[in-house]
């Protein structure tokens, strides 16, 4: 499992520990808690001159999900790691309501500035709150594992493979679109636009082949959103006919496949007009940055028979990747982006009509929404012992949400801080299946 971080009581980082030892470590009072989220331990003690091993941080940014690992690169142990969640989409959300909002008030003609463009000047630099969010909830973590481990390196993957351009650098337009780039960097995209899996059939795990929804035969043409992904049985019983005819007793699966080739680059999109935004913030820090491809981040995972995971491909990021890389038994952490919470100070319905109004005060008896506490009921009809986020209320009777569901009307006596919020929810991942022998021989 990823280990412990540990700091001193000057809070200087020290190596990372085994979680036997830093049980030890707090049952015998030598140390104490001081995060939750990632789990850290800070002695009683201080250590002078400590010796520490130096570890880099690897990342491998997504759209979606950014996965995370923390290295040692001399024994290529995986020390920590953890998948991130971004909230692109949901501020996308938030915007449009907002906007659209706006838009109603100024229709009703109410006290309400008019729309002024002339205005706004845009920074050099600047990126839309759904794009900025991924890098600063990147910059976040990383920040956070420098200080509370011996961080010394980064690695992050950038670009990816361009084959074409190697090889013929002169070429361009048409020609350079048609190439060898499209057939590496187009499956790769299919390959996770449609989840690795069949289109048809939904199987796994076989070889699949690119498909055309709209076959050749019949005017359909090689663009991306006229692809998707077939097994061998699947696009030989499909042939040259129609995807209606062909699904004509699936109409569930037809409408999907419809509805998904339509959807645009998104993902594409994000990724692009973030990383090199987010390496130049990487790049302020101070530390030595190596970036490393697409390509060579799924040849070394390949190469090394690990299953697709985010916290493996960053593991797997870069060509200091380790020869022997240790990752068997690491738990990941799921860490999702919640935000810090609205602003907004009058709540609409789903059609923009105000329904409430918010309060300005965001913490009450001590407590803030989304804090993480225990709350011990000695007393009453509610009593137990409740382990949950906190939904406060001016009151000072609260809410706690439980795995086994909502508790409410919990006192504030009752309840002992565990994690203040800081804008991200965690949940305990799953242990990668990872092979019982794996062949190093041919990276030697």
């Amino acid at each position: 499992m990823s280990k412990v971080f540990v700091v001193d009581t000057k809070k200087q980082p020290l190596n990372p520990v085994h979680p036997g030892r830093a049980r030890l470590l707090l049952t015998s009072g030598k140390a104490a808690v001081f995060r939750r989220f990632p789990f850290t331990i800070i002695l009683k003690t201080v250590i002078e001159q400590p010796t520490v091993a130096p570890l880099r941080v690897k990342i491998d940014p997504g759209s979606r999900v950014t996965g995370l690992a923390i290295i040692n690169d001399a024994s290529g142990e995986v020390v920590f790691a953890a998948e991130l969640q971004h909230r692109g989409q949901v501020i996308k959300k938030r915007l449009d309501d907002r906007r659209a909002v706006r838009h109603s008030r100024r229709n009703r003609k109410t006290r309400y500035r008019k729309p002024r463009f002339d205005n706004r000047r845009t920074p050099k630099g600047w990126l839309p709150p759904s794009l900025a969010s991924r890098i600063a909830n990147v910059l976040t973590w990383v920040n956070k594992f420098r200080r509370f481990c011996p961080i010394t390196a980064i690695s992050m993957e950038l670009v990816k493979f361009d084959l074409q351009k190697m090889e013929h650098p002169e070429m361009a337009g048409i020609e350079y679109q048609q190439g060898i780039l499209q057939g590496y960097e187009v499956r790769e995209y299919l390959l996770e636009k449609w989840c690795r899996a069949c289109t048809y059939c939904n199987v796994t795990g076989v070889p699949l082949q690119v498909e055309h929804i709209n076959p050749r035969a019949n005017g359909g043409t090689n663009r991306v959103s006229n692809l998707c992904l077939a097994c061998d049985s699947c696009n030989k019983a499909k042939g040259k006919q129609d995807i209606r005819v062909f699904l004509a007793g699936k109409p569930d699966v037809l409408k999907k496949i419809l509805a998904q080739a339509k959807a645009p680059l998104k993902e594409a999109a994000a990724m692009n007009g973030t990383r090199w935004a987010l390496y130049e913030q990487l790049k302020a820090t101070g530390l030595p940055i190596e970036c490393g491809s697409g390509g060579l981040t799924k040849f070394n995972r390949t190469a090394r028979e690990l299953p697709k995971t985010h916290w493996l491909d960053a593991a797997c990021v870069g060509k200091s990747t380790p020869v022997v890389l240790q990752a068997k038994g690491v738990i990941s952490l799921l860490i999702t982006a919640n935000g810090h919470g609205s602003r907004q100070m009058c709540g609409t319905d789903k059609y923009g009509f105000p329904k409430r109004h918010r309060q300005r005060q965001k913490v009450s008896c001590g407590y803030q929404t989304g804090d993480i506490v225990r709350a011990v009921v000695t007393k009453g009809t509610k009593t137990g012992t409740y382990l949950g986020r906190v939904l406060i209320r001016a009151t000072g009777s609260f809410d706690i949400a439980t795995k086994q569901g909502r508790v409410q009307g919990i006192s504030h006596r009752f309840c002992t801080p565990l994690h203040h919020n800081d804008g991200y929810s965690y949940q305990k991942g799953e242990a990668a299946f990872l092979p019982a022998m794996m062949n190093f021989k041919k990276l030697a």
